[in-house]
């Protein structure tokens, strides 16, 4: 199988080296800087989002929210029965439908201890996807973390938890050892993660899988990387997102469940 990535980011660069020791990969992003050391022996560099398109059987769109409809309208006629696998945050199914009309659509919603294949990704699909597109996707994924399959209904509430919590889990472990860190962890984001989950739609069981492994994919990031916690923050919290939402309740003192609960209101914000 080859795997087309559009977008070469801080995402899709890390999904495109994981894949290509198991498959054939194929880039490309409009940056032609991003490029630049990113051919291998199984990855390759197409001339355009078209030939990347015509010469991969299941394509991830890895592109920032605000590239994503000028993106569409260009490959809106190429991806008919192609299998599409959107990363991009706050576009909704329906309005990727509305352009690719005849494609087999997915929605991903990763964090960002993908990049230690610890992370929790979160999927959500349209009705035109087969059972075999949801083997392909889960296998592909399973290699960055937990897959959670969800109703595309939860993927605000999923945001605010899955995906801007490592920013919340780092804002606290800035300049604080690793015993504090676990302690944290345990005692006060965990539950509190599980609680606002299962309050957001999540069932138990869902809610302590989030919990759990976004808790444990950013410590390990923290513990692998060689960046410090306020770097790794500053990787998740853009500016007027949803984790930069979170951190303006904690910094007023608010709790971490109204952190929580203003990263999913910004996220529904942000949504479309």
């Amino acid at each position: 199988m080859k795997i087309g990535i559009i977008g070469y980011g801080n995402i899709g660069s890390v999904i495109a080296k994981k894949l290509s020791k198991f498959y054939k990969v194929i880039v490309f992003d409009k940056d032609k800087d991003k490029l630049k050391n990113a051919t291998t022996k199984k990855i390759s560099v197409a001339t355009s989002n078209i030939k990347l398109i015509e010469n991969s059987q299941l394509i991830i769109i890895a592109v920032k929210p605000q590239d994503f409809d000028t993106l569409l309208d260009e490959i809106a006629t190429c991806c008919v029965d192609k299998l599409v696998v959107s990363i991009a945050a706050g576009i909704s199914l329906d309005t990727i439908k509305k352009k690719l009309k005849d494609a087999r659509l997915i929605r991903i919603m990763p964090n960002l201890a993908i990049k230690v294949s610890r992370g929790m990704i979160f999927i959500a699909t349209s009705k035109e996807v087969k059972e075999k597109d949801l083997r392909v996707v889960k296998k592909l994924f399973k290699k960055f973390g937990r897959v959670l399959f969800i109703d595309e209904k939860l993927m605000d509430a999923a945001t605010a938890i899955g995906g801007s919590g490592p920013g919340f889990i780092y804002d606290f472990a800035e300049d604080k050892t690793q015993k504090e860190i676990k302690q944290y962890l345990e005692k006060v984001f965990i539950p509190q993660a599980k609680d606002t989950a299962i309050s957001l739609g999540f069932s138990k069981r869902e809610a302590v899988i989030i919990a759990k492994t976004t808790a444990e994919g950013s410590l390990k990031l923290l513990l692998d990387s060689k960046l410090s916690a306020s770097d790794l923050k500053k990787q998740i919290a853009s500016k007027g997102g949803t984790t930069e939402a979170g951190l303006l309740v904690l910094d007023n003192g608010g709790s971490l469940k109204e952190a929580f609960l203003a990263a999913q209101e910004r996220a529904k914000q942000l949504s479309r």
